[in-house]
């Protein structure tokens, strides 16, 4: 079988939906098949890579707003048809891929709703109310396009299937496939003895997951614990915000900001760590989360959808109310009071991941559902 997988991320991935996208396409390759991926390039020409065995295109991208979706699909299409003969299905992921008009059968993941994310972002500049009407009257649009002209949805969770409801979606059409993580690569070891206790955060660096609220709740934890330090990695449009912030408070000498990381390297940031937060206003089902508790970690998340899909409170993780400061503060608390709860959390936490969780289970469920649509052709 060759799948052509649209995407809107980068690639080689450095967040979430990529991660994904690079887990199952890595399994189908392994299991024999073959995959593209096209995704966005820049202003010039086409370009063609090989990324361990993975075929990816990237298209001719010119931001203009709001066209900017709508003229990358004109590039996109083209190439699609060029290759339309070559390709058994095509896999796109959202958010904001275009439309593809074509024979082939198309699957495609809501990875999260449009119009649940855009209801949980505050108006406290105008770029969150940019974001808004963007979500409201150009994002909301798209993805109710290319659900209409899906033969399959699926979805990463049953909180963002339960949202699609406002799409008018024929739940004949709706899969929950769930996400995963390699629990081969991602797994717990013997903490190094040592006196610092390391808090971390991996993801965007953005105001939408909640790390302001982080930054906050710092400044009454590592007044009461000096051996405390907090790891945040990722990059983003808020990332000297944040910065700009632990400095005004005085936190520079307990905060790291690593920036974006290679795989093994953030394999080993998370086997180091002792507690892993992860306070986002709105999710889908976060990579994050899965390699932490993948790893072992006591979980700290808020209680959004996505993250209660994951974390069941007092077993494997705790939850929090969102934009919580003193939440934050209180449930890190706990955990550093008492080393046998964060620890129970953390075997918890595992055994989730290895029981119901791990990539081979997740991505046999996404071959099964192509396996599916094509003897229906």
């Amino acid at each position: 079988m060759h799948v052509c997988n649209i995407i809107s991320v980068p690639y080689p991935p450095c967040e979430g939906i990529g991660h994904y996208i690079r887990g199952f396409c890595e399994k189908l390759i392994k299991d024999g098949h073959e995959v593209t991926i096209i995704t966005r390039g820049n202003f010039g020409k086409t370009q063609h890579e090989i990324v361990n065995g993975i075929n990816v295109i990237r298209a001719p991208f010119i931001p203009i707003y709001p066209f900017y979706i709508s003229l990358h699909g004109i590039f996109v299409n083209k190439i699609l048809k060029s290759m339309e003969s070559e390709i058994d299905l095509v896999h796109i992921h959202s958010p904001l891929s275009p439309v593809i008009k074509t024979k082939l059968p198309i699957v495609t993941t809501i990875h999260s709703s449009m119009l649940s994310d855009n209801k949980n972002v505050k108006i406290r500049s105008v770029y969150a109310l940019l974001s808004k009407l963007s979500a409201r009257f150009v994002s909301y649009p798209l993805e109710q396009k290319l659900i209409d002209s899906s033969d399959v949805i699926t979805t990463v969770s049953k909180s963002v299937a339960i949202e699609l409801q406002d799409y008018n979606l024929d739940s004949e059409k709706l899969k929950i496939l769930y996400n995963g993580v390699d629990k081969n690569l991602f797994y717990p070891v013997e903490k190094k003895h040592t006196d610092k206790i390391q808090i971390l955060y991996v993801g965007r660096m953005d105001r939408e997951k909640g790390l302001f609220d982080l930054v906050e709740s710092a400044k009454q934890i590592c007044k009461k614990y000096p051996n405390v330090y907090f790891t945040l990695v990722g990059s983003g449009r808020d990332s000297n915000k944040l910065k700009n912030m632990v400095k005004k408070l005085g936190l520079e000498n307990r905060f790291i900001f690593t920036g974006q990381l290679d795989r093994n390297k953030l394999v080993e940031i998370y086997q180091d760590a002792d507690i892993f937060v992860f306070p986002s206003y709105h999710e889908g089902l976060p990579t994050a989360v899965l390699e932490a508790m993948s790893c072992g970690l006591a979980v700290v998340a808020t209680n959004v959808r996505g993250n209660k899909d994951l974390v069941n409170d007092g077993i494997n993780g705790v939850l929090i109310p969102a934009r919580s400061p003193v939440k934050i503060a209180e449930a890190i608390t706990v955990l550093l009071e008492d080393e046998k709860i964060q620890n129970k959390l953390g075997e918890n936490a595992r055994k989730t991941i290895v029981e119901k969780y791990n990539w081979d289970m997740a991505s046999n469920r996404i071959i099964e559902c192509y396996e599916h649509l094509n003897k229906k052709r």
